[in-house]
């Protein structure tokens, strides 16, 4: 979980509690802040490739990552609980936020790998329409836009109102 901590370091976003573990597909359905695991508790590790292991994170701390990472302080506002976790050996992280100068709600998703964050998908989306720019290939997860789900590709898709990143 060493691999986890060193992302949060790297970023700037701050852990709440240790590391927990749970289902990928009960970690991936919540849309709510996951409870954080006490620190008493001591980080725990995935028992099966069906898990995930995950950080709740501070909210502020990601608001101090958006205004560094995209050079335009409050264009991003998030607007739910962000996803940082790892899952079958990658570290990952997610953020759904307003993009209050294009004004529309974000997803963006960064995978962790050589020591670097790659952003690996951007959705922007209204109740209206959806873009996408997404190069999942190369992992297990796609993207969930309405019923569609989009492991690669550019483009546009129907109007939603949430965009979630799912198991493939």
């Amino acid at each position: 979980m060493v691999a986890l901590r060193n992302i949060l370091l790297g970023t700037g976003i701050a852990a709440v509690g240790a590391v927990g573990t749970k289902l990928a597909v009960d970690y991936f359905r919540n849309r709510d802040k996951e409870d954080p695991v006490p620190e008493s508790a001591g980080d725990q590790e995935p028992a099966s490739d069906e898990e995930i292991a995950y950080v709740t994170v501070e909210p502020n701390s990601v608001q101090e990552f958006l205004d560094k990472s995209f050079g335009d302080p409050g264009r991003y506002v998030p607007t739910r609980a962000p996803k940082v976790f790892e899952y079958l050996g990658k570290q990952y992280m997610v953020i759904w936020a307003r993009d209050n100068t294009k004004n529309k709600n974000q997803m963006l998703a960064f995978v962790y790998e050589d020591n670097q964050r790659k952003m690996v998908a951007s959705v922007g989306y209204t109740a209206q329409a959806s873009d996408y720019n997404v190069n999942l290939e190369n992992t297990p997860l796609a993207v969930e836009i309405g019923s569609q789900r989009i492991q690669s590709g550019k483009g546009e898709a129907a109007g939603t109102d949430e965009v979630d990143i799912v198991p493939a």
